[in-house]
């Protein structure tokens, strides 16, 4: 970290409430030139709250910045792109059907609405600032189809190819391999040491210490904490982050494994899996792990009917399904909570009520018409039964922390009473206390006799709740771990390509 001068920027008295409720109060915090600079705390403790006021998207119930020592109003995200701001969201935002390279200059290309577009020169630019991420993707091609790492590389890859003094980035590692997760750390280190500071917002705790030169904790809407790194532990940061030490979470749930209720045989699309056959029981969890890009998404898509596979069997209860599109899963009693939440498991635009009941129309419009307050009941319980923090059942949904909206797209697959579940990274970006709670109504779910396949990249997540661990490498099946014998090295064993093993032994 560069040598402690003025600050880049400083926050006094920053505030921030929605209908009425405070989520943020009274927030002082400088951050220094040339550092990293973490933002921790549960979700809903404020954190991307405050963050999000730095890059325009709120603006503060009170409070000032100052840039440099000036005060700056920072009205807008155009507003933080001229200032120097950039904030790369949890959730990639993108133009799915513009171009790689037309997304990566959006917002800071040269010229005017009349100005002649140089195509030559942007597509060159836009290669060269995939070549620095060591992301092999086609500039030309759009954006939409590429995965959820492929996109969240373009958002970072914007944010480099712009001047930016202080760079946000919120989760920006969770949907990343490790590879690309070192290739990134040896960016922003490099950011750093050029003289501009980052803020990185996690809740892997590894990342923070390996990365991070200071870390400020949020709990409750209030910055409870700024200390340099090497003063804290694990167990300190914890502790501050939900006011008490953490017990061991993540334990074993207590079910009786029954017939199966979900069977795969053979089942392929070419190009993206082959030959993939496993089945599932009832009260049992089967985790499914791989490295990004392994084909277990893709797998999870085929038996819910979002893109089904072109050959191959799915058996659902001992019975042959034909399932076609997500309707027909629905109706078999299958339930599929995505991974990208933000494109394909929120509607944005409509409230927390809304969102919970919309996988049951039958219930609360019988007759074609919604009864508002048979839909309020629904939505209510669920919220107290799932515990999700918000000011009003009746708020966008948007306005939630990310935890807090997965709970309420789970919510709203509970209330259509599953047998089966496919959960597809269901922590994914969540902070510890509220993975407990999510490892703890996993268990309980499973204890009520329904069949979970539980697909993540956290291994000791699935070495914690799974009674057996599936492994994808290239497309195909390449273990089945028993919950007694697996460990992190038998995954990861067989997790990597084989290509990549011969390489290394080479």
């Amino acid at each position: 970290m560069s040598e402690r001068g003025a600050p880049l920027l400083s926050a006094r008295g920053i505030s921030k409430s929605f209908a009425g409720v405070s989520v943020l109060r009274d927030v002082d915090l400088d951050l220094e030139k040339g550092e990293i600079h973490a933002l921790l705390g549960e979700n809903g403790a404020g954190k991307s709250t405050f963050a999000k006021i730095l890059a325009g998207v709120h603006r503060p119930t009170r409070g000032t910045l100052r840039l440099n020592g000036e005060p700056v109003d920072v009205s807008s995200p155009l507003a933080a792109q001229k200032l120097g701001i950039t904030l790369i969201h949890q959730e990639p935002i993108s133009f799915p059907d513009l171009s790689v390279a037309e997304n990566l200059v959006l917002g800071h290309a040269e010229g005017g609405w009349f100005s002649r577009v140089p195509w030559s020169q942007m597509t060159s630019e836009a290669r060269r600032q995939m070549d620095l991420l060591g992301v092999d993707i086609d500039v030309t091609r759009p954006m939409r189809g590429l995965s959820i790492a492929d996109q969240q590389m373009v958002e970072i890859g914007r944010a480099l190819s712009s001047d930016s003094r202080l760079i946000i980035m919120d989760e920006p590692t969770a949907p990343l391999t490790p590879k690309e997760v070192d290739t990134l750390f040896g960016i922003v280190r490099r950011l750093r040491d050029e003289g501009r500071t980052i803020i990185f917002i996690s809740h892997r705790l590894e990342e923070v210490q390996a990365l991070c030169d200071r870390v400020t904790i949020f709990r409750d809407g209030n910055r409870i904490s700024t200390d340099a790194i090497d003063k804290l532990d694990n167990a300190d940061i914890i502790r501050l982050m939900i006011g008490r030490p953490l017990k061991e979470y993540m334990h074993k749930h207590n079910a009786s494994i029954g017939d199966v209720a979900l069977e795969v045989d053979g089942l392929t699309l070419p190009g993206r899996f082959q030959d993939v056959s496993f089945a599932v029981r009832r009260g049992e969890i089967v985790g499914l792990g791989g490295l990004v890009g392994a084909g277990r998404t893709d797998v999870a898509c085929a038996i819910f009917g979002i893109q089904p596979a072109e050959s191959g069997t799915v058996k659902v209860d001992g019975k042959p399904a034909d399932i076609r599109e997500p309707g027909d899963a629905i109706a078999l009693g299958l339930a599929f909570v995505p991974e990208d939440r933000a494109q394909a498991g929120l509607f944005r635009t409509l409230s927390v009520e809304q969102n919970i009941t919309a996988a049951i129309p039958r219930k609360i419009a019988p007759r074609g018409i919604i009864r508002r307050a048979v839909e309020r009941v629904f939505a209510a319980e669920s919220v107290q039964k799932l515990r999700i923090r918000l000011a009003s059942i009746n708020q966008p949904i948007g306005e939630l922390s990310g935890g807090n909206q997965q709970k309420a797209i789970l919510a709203r697959w509970l209330l259509s009473d599953p047998r089966i579940l496919v959960l597809d990274e269901p922590t994914r970006g969540i902070d510890i206390g509220v993975k407990a709670e999510f490892y703890d109504i996993i268990g309980e779910l499973a204890a009520q006799g329904r069949a979970i396949l539980l697909i993540s990249s956290e291994l000791p997540e699935l070495l914690a709740l799974c009674d057996r661990v599936l492994v994808m490498a290239e497309g195909r099946l390449t273990a089945e771990i028993p919950r007694a014998e697996a460990t992190q090295e038998k995954i990861m064993r067989a997790a990597v390509p084989r290509a990549q093993i011969a390489e290394a032994a080479a």
